[in-house]
């Protein structure tokens, strides 16, 4: 780069500092003012020094953006150009709810500068998802007996003279509730309460509340006797240490998994993508083309699926009973006739070819996903 050049750029960035940090305009306590929002534009590429005629530069392509601002410009540059938080996104989201296929066949006639890039609109609602998923998993209680060691501290600590009336209480309902769903022993404990119970119903329900494990309950996983084969005996081995004697770390192991799935996800696109180039293999379509159509249709796999559990929650909370049960119904045959219409729309077929692949590639791709997700499990157990 010349002398000349570096000179250039050299003054376009002692302009850019000083519109950003004016030394003489002041306001109120000192403070200084805030520079004129496109007061200033570089004339020429700091990069090449080639000379600018619009945002990015044509020798090298850099964009013409000066960094040196506040963090707040920061910060809005990078949500801008990750998320594309305008009209640009909003449009994208709302064709992909309504007609997905849409997306893909403007995307592959060249019209793209309209909506968000296939692999970044589904790497977000993959995000989403799986942000949901596990946190679901964290929220269920997954009721696991207590070990006798662990039952056998409890009933040590409970023979404490000093132990505090609130830890007390805990440990005896802990106890109690061991040998019982959480619902079937709240309803005991509901009735019990209750006046005007038998002697004897009430003397049942007390024996229920308190019985030990191992009485008449099964935990939650059973081991059979050690296996003689290597390989049974290393399964065997990694289950009790991942999941518990008796499943009691069987949640942990679940958010593990759930971790695990995005990667899986992402590995199956492009599977996804070449059962269909053999469904299609007569129509000489792009490999590329199905793997834009795979990022497309699964990105709204993940939005629907999040917007009718969604539902599904609420309508279980407003109007339980068989309304919500047939609205939820509807929802989920919504949910498979918008994937059926995106591979008929896309692929522009006859209803009797469309159906017949759409079934013998769902049934495909299902075995796909249940060999991924063994593959995935086998990891996850393997993984200290």
């Amino acid at each position: 780069m010349s002398d000349e050049t570096t000179q250039i750029i050299a003054g376009d960035t002692l302009a850019a500092a000083s519109e950003e940090y004016p030394s003489a305009r002041k306001g109120w306590l000192g403070r200084r003012k805030r520079p004129r929002k496109g007061s200033f534009c570089f004339t020429h590429c700091e990069n090449c020094g080639t000379s600018l005629r619009g945002s990015y530069c044509s020798a090298c392509g850099q964009a013409a953006i000066d960094y040196r601002r506040s963090f707040r410009h920061v910060i809005a540059d990078v949500l801008d150009s990750f998320l594309n938080w305008d009209s640009k996104f909003i449009a994208t989201i709302g064709w992909l709810i309504v007609r997905p296929w849409h997306l893909t066949n403007n995307f592959l006639a060249g019209r793209r500068v309209r909506y968000l890039h296939p692999l970044r609109l589904y790497l977000l609602a993959s995000i989403l998802f799986f942000f949901a998923v596990t946190y679901l998993t964290k929220s269920v209680h997954v009721n696991s007996p207590l070990s006798p060691e662990a039952r056998a501290q409890i009933e040590e600590q409970l023979k404490r003279e000093d132990l505090p009336p609130k830890a007390r209480a805990r440990m005896e309902k802990q106890l109690k509730r061991e040998s019982l769903p959480p619902e079937a022993a709240t309803k005991v404990e509901e009735a019990l309460n209750r006046e005007g119970l038998p002697p004897e119903a009430r003397a049942e329900m007390e024996k229920a509340l308190k019985k030990a494990p191992g009485d008449d309950d099964s935990p939650l996983l059973k081991f059979d006797k050690p296996p003689t084969d290597p390989v049974g005996k290393w399964f065997q081995a990694r289950a009790k240490a991942k999941l518990g004697e008796h499943g009691t770390n069987l949640q942990l192991f679940l958010v593990a998994l759930f971790s695990n799935l995005p990667y899986m996800m992402l590995c199956c696109i492009p599977l996804f993508a070449f059962v269909l180039k053999v469904l299609y293999i007569r129509r000489h379509i792009f490999y590329i083309d199905h793997l834009v159509y795979a990022l497309h249709i699964h990105t709204f796999a993940y939005v629907a699926i999040m917007l009718i559990v969604a539902a599904t929650i609420g309508l279980n909370r407003a109007i339980p009973g068989a309304m919500a049960g047939w609205i939820i119904g509807l929802l989920w045959f919504a949910f498979a006739l918008q994937i059926f219409l995106s591979i008929r729309r896309v692929y522009r077929q006859g209803w009797f070819f469309s159906i017949f692949k759409f079934f013998v590639g769902g049934f495909a791709y299902l075995i796909v996903l249940t060999m991924a997700l063994a593959i995935t499990f086998f990891i996850t157990l393997a993984l200290p």
